[in-house]
């Protein structure tokens, strides 16, 4: 049998509205964008799904989005019995692979990449 991969992007791929899906359909994912709005002291959440594209293209809140969207979906694809042998990430999602394998917590690399950005 194979094994998967969870590969996470890096900067460059958000866009206004991401995640807004996931956030609107499964509680799993919801509840990573309340952490993040939760850890950061502020509405990323209203960011990420509203804008404007030019907040969201800032590098302190980019980072942050990405990696919050990027965990939501990985709850999201969990809540379904989809889990990964491996995660790996481009730049940025480096921080959404630890936190998929366990290594970092969420909460801690919301911050740490917001710090990063």
């Amino acid at each position: 049998m194979g094994k998967t991969a969870f590969v996470f992007p890096g900067q460059g791929a958000q866009a206004v509205g991401m995640g807004k899906d996931a956030f609107d359909t499964i509680d799993a994912s919801r509840a990573v964008f309340e952490r993040a709005d939760e850890a950061l002291g502020f509405k990323l959440s209203d960011l990420i799904f509203n804008g404007p594209d030019e907040a969201l293209k800032q590098t302190v809140n980019t980072q942050p989005a990405l990696l919050t969207v990027s965990i939501a979906l990985l709850e999201a694809f969990r809540k379904q019995g989809i889990t990964a042998d491996y995660a790996a990430g481009h730049s940025l999602g480096e921080y959404s692979a630890l936190v998929a394998s366990g290594v970092l917590s969420f909460e801690d690399a919301v911050r740490t990449v917001r710090a990063r950005g």
